[in-house]
């Protein structure tokens, strides 16, 4: 990823690079994880949020089935 000076995310998604999984429920997913970045919806077909693995950032995705 290609990050602005002044992009807002997390220092530790500028710095690591992640992994990002499809995830059939979103809130299953996150239990018992930092979370990172909080529960979006970037668009109307999917949920997205980053927790924290070991020293390493995860996306988790959940789309949704209609």
């Amino acid at each position: 990823m290609r990050l602005e000076r002044d992009c807002p995310l997390p220092d530790l998604v500028k710095r690591v690079a992640h992994v990002a999984f499809e995830v059939n429920v979103l809130a299953r997913a996150l239990d018992g994880h930092d979370i990172l970045i909080e529960p979006s919806s970037p668009s109307h077909v999917v949920k997205v949020a980053f927790v924290v693995c070991g020293s390493a950032p995860v996306e988790f995705l959940e789309f949704s089935k209609k």
